[in-house]
């Protein structure tokens, strides 16, 4: 199984290890190239003089360590006689892609590479599905309670950072009302619902935010409620995302208190893939749903 232990992620500024895992466009570039290399039977060596480096910097690129320049790309394309026109396309592409810098690099002095990757993940997705357990996703999260989260969460951040994290998390949410938003499916266990982070006012203006997003089949908000006991996902909150190139591994990301672990092989991707399934045949139709959340941000607002 491929697996990456990422170690202390549940807040956006907490610290990570030095040797972050590798993004997803250098991971696809750098398994691309390494594939086109043995088949066209040039060793590491040769293909490092071709791009004036060294052994080293051809395994880093092909286990994604390293990013490869677009001119890199097209000299190694070169020398591996390469003829698939949109394979060679999607490569040189990914590869500029991969130099640009991102919205999230102008938070990169309190963001550790770790945590800029997930956003990545996220940012380059297709479709995301999220089962959470315990509380609202930090996508569908409103500046209260994603401050209040924030602040519980990272007591020792000062003022000023606790801000910059609240932007990065709203910054995130950018991704669901742009052009080429992903498909968004959340499935949240009724719990998340009835936990009021912040204080009922502060969690009813969470709800109503919840009833205003939904919108599906883009944007999809589903509840598991109490009287369903037992479900597929009382073992915890996971989310998949998936991507639209067949070049592209989905990913299964799985959160708890001190980071998260990212899983990518095949046979654990489809075990997740099956368990969200269940978990929706489990909940209440998004309408019902609605429903369920409009009510409890009325009961809410009473208090």
């Amino acid at each position: 199984m491929y697996a990456t232990l990422v170690l202390n992620t549940s807040v956006e500024g907490a610290k990570l290890p030095s040797h972050p895992r590798p993004t997803v466009r250098r991971r696809k570039v750098g398994g691309e190239l390494k594939r086109l290399r043995e088949g066209a039977g040039v060793t590491m060596d040769q293909a490092a003089e071709r791009i004036g480096g060294d052994k080293s910097k051809i395994s880093r690129q092909e286990n994604g360590r390293q990013g490869v320049s677009k001119l890199e790309v097209e000299a190694l394309l070169d020398l591996y006689q390469a003829k698939d026109e949109r394979l060679k396309t999607a490569l040189i592409t990914l590869a500029r892609e991969g130099r640009r810098k991102s919205w999230w690099a102008q938070y990169s002095e309190i963001l550790p590479e770790g945590f800029q990757e997930r956003i990545s993940i996220e940012s380059d997705a297709a479709r995301i599905h999220v089962f959470q357990p315990l509380v609202i996703p930090g996508l569908l999260q409103t500046v209260d309670v994603a401050r209040e989260i924030i602040k519980q969460s990272a007591k020792l951040a000062t003022e000023e950072e606790t801000e910059s994290y609240v932007s990065v998390r709203m910054g995130r949410q950018e991704i669901l009302t742009r052009d080429n938003a992903p498909q968004y499916v959340c499935i949240l266990d009724e719990g998340v619902l009835r936990r009021e982070v912040g204080g009922p006012r502060v969690m009813a203006a969470q709800l109503r935010k919840l009833t205003e997003m939904n919108n599906p089949p883009e944007l999809t908000i589903q509840v598991i409620p109490f009287s369903q006991g037992w479900h597929a996902g009382l073992e915890g909150a996971f989310s998949i995302h998936s991507y639209p190139d067949p070049m592209d591994l989905d990913v299964v990301s799985l959160d708890y208190l001190d980071g998260a672990l990212y899983l990518e092989d095949d046979g654990p991707v489809e075990k997740y893939q099956l368990a969200f399934d269940q978990l929706r045949a489990s909940a209440l139709s998004s309408r019902q749903s609605m429903d369920l959340i409009y009510g409890l941000a009325r009961d809410l607002d009473r208090q």
